[in-house]
This record gives C-alpha cells, structure tokens and sequence, in this order.
C-alpha cells in the first residue's frame, strides 16, 4: 500500500523560512547593515588606531594608567558629520527608489506570510507547495533589493570612516593623554565593562568640537 505523504518536511521548511524573514525584519533598520559593514573595518582599523595613538605614551604611563573601552563605529556613527553623510546618502534618488521597492516588498512578503500561516492547517499539500514557492520567490526579490541598499550604505560607510580616521587617531591621542589611560580595548573585544569604562560619548564629542576640513 503506497503510504500517504506527510506535510512535515513542509512545516520544516516554513520554520526556515519564518526564521529567515526575522533576519530580514532586523535588517530593516538600515542603520544595521552599516554596523555589520563598520565592525569589520573598525576590527582591522583599531588596531592601527590605539597603536598610533599608544606610540605618544610613556611606558611608566602605560603601567599606572586606568582602563578604558570604546566603541569606534559608534563613536564616529554619532558624530555630526556622519549623520549628515548618511542622511545625504538617503536622501539619493536611487537609493529612495529602492528603499521604497524594498519597502513595498516586504509588506507583500509579510502579509503572504500572515496568510500562509493563518491558513496552512487547511491547505492541501498542493497548495502549499504554491505557496512555498511563491514566498521563495518574494523573499528573493527582496533580498535583492536589500543587497542593493546594502551596497550603497557600505560604499558610504566605508569613504566615511577613511575620512575620519585622522581624526579619530587625533582624538584618542588626546583622551589617552589627558584622561591618564594606560589600557584602551575596543569594545567588541570585551566580554563586561560597566558604563564608566566607556569613553565612547567622549570620542564623539571631541570628533565633533574639531574644526571642519
């Protein structure tokens, strides 16, 4: 006797599907693409930065100095300057003509998501199969658009912190200096810090007292 088909490889797959639209519901906020994009690049810049800006120090004041952290892409992404960069990257006829496919998109995704999920217990295995794929076929068009907002932000995110690393070796030189700091860590390399080892807000407002180039 043929055995019936079991719908559960389906149900599986629509778990997958659901846990991926969760991704791309984070990725709405295009601040987070930029922040993926910057924690690699910080990763490799601060090394060079905190090793600039270690070479001023006294090895006595490295020895006796108090403990530090800071968040670079935070830091710069607070600044003036960046959020007019970015608010100008936004604010491009292409990137606005996206953001609004995308926008357009993922409501459609979401709301064939909402359907199937309302629904599926009374589906047939046919028709869930036509839903399946018409959801894989949504979720590509909008992961397509996202890639092309993704590439925008990070082309800009990028020219960005270029521009502002000078400054910033400049601006950690000085807190260095001035706040007697003989261990400064990024703060994606540390497990716990409490609030009053940051010295990212104090970054940003040096960053944003320098004079404009």
């Amino acid at each position: 006797m043929r055995k019936k088909c079991s719908s559960l490889p389906w149900v599986g797959g629509f778990s997958a599907l659901l846990n991926r639209t969760y991704i791309i519901r984070l990725k709405e906020y295009w601040f987070f693409y930029l922040y993926i994009f910057l924690e690699i690049i910080v990763f490799r810049f601060v090394k060079v930065a905190l090793v600039v800006a270690a070479l001023g120090m006294s090895v006595g004041s490295w020895a006796q100095g108090k403990i530090a952290v800071v968040n670079l892409q935070e830091a710069i992404m607070q600044t003036d300057f960046a959020q007019k960069r970015l608010e100008a990257v936004r604010t491009e006829e292409d990137y606005k003509a996206d953001k609004a496919e995308y926008d357009r998109l993922k409501g459609e995704f979401d709301e064939l998501v909402k359907k199937l999920q309302k629904d599926m217990a009374v589906m047939s295995q046919d028709q869930q199969i036509a839903a399946r794929k018409k959801l894989t076929s949504k979720q590509g068009d909008l992961e397509h658009v996202t890639g092309k907002l993704q590439q925008v932000e990070q082309a800009a995110g990028q020219a960005l912190l270029q521009e502002m690393s000078p400054k910033v070796q400049e601006v950690l030189r000085n807190l260095i200096a001035t706040e007697g700091i003989g261990l400064l860590l990024q703060r994606s390399s540390v497990i716990h810090a409490d609030a009053g080892y940051s010295i990212t807000a104090k970054v940003t407002d040096k960053l944003n007292q320098l004079p404009a180039e």
